[in-house]
């Protein structure tokens, strides 16, 4: 659709979260983050020294090439702190070898993720963030290049995030299979949510690539007849879909597909969209 000109073009999905320090944690390190950084100045290095960053650390949501490929874009800017279960950590170190690459460079440092208590992201030097995070586990497989290797523990994350300064609950949910007790409680407490949009329905992908698995087969929930619905009925501010693949008819303008979604109070996500809580 973006090469016909129907729709924008748009850059694969990561979220941007900035503390009162200036330091940004991002949500999963696409491919073409160097892009994304080159569009964004707030993401790009202080011009007060030859070498730096403002990215502190980055949470994976689960170890997709299309949510790992970047941190390698990020190897040359000092050690990296990288927020992760240890069944994403394993299928990250099996391909593309993310542990071996990184140590070659700047460094890594993985961090186990809380579950129960919130707890304050940190840079590089441990010094703790305003803002405080949890994991809520979801179900999802691993994916395919570490099934055979890592097929164990919890392979998809969401993320629930309070800002210390003004109290604002934001949770960031780009990979769901379905909704569990933890998901649901965290969405109905949300100020903000960032939810997966991939597919508007099941058999979506199948039309345009013979023998492709459906959306449930693939680890998501639809928009049609699932998610539109959960959302719509949310006392959030903000209800944003994002990750969306390139087949969703949402994304087209003045679909009827885009219509359902946006009269239902929910946003398609676009490139550089921003808000504060």
């Amino acid at each position: 659709m973006a090469r016909r000109g129907d729709i924008s073009s748009l850059t694969q999905s990561s979220v941007a979260i900035e503390d009162d320090q200036g330091r940004w944690f991002l949500i999963n390190a696409s491919p073409d983050l160097p892009a994304q950084i080159a569009a964004h100045p707030d993401l790009q290095p202080a011009k007060t020294s030859p070498r730096n960053t403002p990215i502190a650390g980055v949470l994976l949501t689960n170890a997709d090439l299309d949510h790992t490929l970047g941190l390698l874009s990020l190897r040359e800017g000092g050690k990296l702190n990288v927020y992760a279960t240890r069944a994403v950590r394993e299928a990250a170190d099996v391909c593309p070898g993310v542990t071996a690459v990184m140590e070659a460079f700047g460094g890594i440092t993985w961090h186990e993720l809380p579950e129960k208590e919130f707890m304050p992201l940190r840079d590089a030097k441990g010094v703790e963030s305003t803002i405080q995070f949890r994991a809520i586990g979801l179900p999802g497989k691993p994916p395919k290049f570490a099934k055979h290797v890592c097929p164990d523990g919890t392979h998809s994350i969401a993320y629930q995030f309070v800002d210390g300064r003004t109290g604002g609950k934001l949770l960031v949910a780009p990979d769901v299979a379905g909704l569990n007790d933890g998901l649901t409680a965290a969405l109905k407490d949300a100020d903000a949510v960032l939810f997966d949009g991939t597919f508007w329905s099941a058999d979506e992908l199948g039309r345009v690539k013979a023998r492709a698995a459906s959306a449930g087969e693939m680890g998501h929930v639809t928009m049609q007849g699932g998610s539109v619905d959960v959302l719509k009925g949310l006392p959030a501010r903000r209800r944003i879909y994002i990750h969306i693949n390139n087949t969703n008819p949402v994304l087209r303008p003045g679909s009827p597909e885009r219509d359902a979604v946006e009269s239902a109070g929910i946003t398609v996500g676009f490139d550089g969209l921003e808000f504060e809580l």
